[in-house]
């Protein structure tokens, strides 16, 4: 029901930021990815940002960055 809500009347997170690289105490959940962020203008929330491709990283390569690198740990 929330994500139905966001969807009509979320913000679309058209504008952003210059990526900004996450160092020492202050370390956002999105820069825990890619170590760079950028933050919506409008709304505040804050996305991974890929500085290789040059764009914000979406949810789904996020979970999947993700459960690739849990399974790299648990082979190593």
């Amino acid at each position: 029901m929330l994500k139905l809500l966001d969807v009509l009347f979320g913000c679309s997170h058209k504008r952003y930021t210059f990526p900004m690289s996450a160092r020492g105490s202050r370390r956002s959940h999105a820069a825990d990815m890619t170590g760079t962020y950028v933050v919506c203008l409008d709304c505040g929330k804050e996305f991974p940002y890929d500085w290789r491709e040059m764009k914000v990283v979406a949810a789904r390569a996020q979970n999947s960055a993700l459960g690739e690198a849990k399974i790299a740990d648990r082979a190593a």
